[in-house]
């Protein structure tokens, strides 16, 4: 089965962070490539650790929005 799901990459100093939103896993690399592959590597490690997770998968991308606010 085929699941989808999101992550965010952000530079910090020299490194790119991934952050795997659903499943809370988290990784880095020197390059976006790098975190890309380790934040996957990393995500089904936890899952093949943790396999009364995947009930909890959905198959569906979640809903992903912004929000604007202003701040003093």
């Amino acid at each position: 089965m085929t699941y989808r799901f999101t992550t965010i990459i952000t530079q910090e100093s020299k490194w790119y962070v991934a952050r795997c939103i659903e499943l809370g896993v988290v990784s880095q690399g020197k390059t976006i490539e790098e975190a890309q592959e380790n934040i996957k590597e990393a995500a089904e490690l936890y899952l093949e650790g943790q396999p009364q997770a995947k009930k909890f998968l959905s198959q569906k991308a979640p809903l992903v929005t912004s929000l604007e606010l202003k701040y003093a």
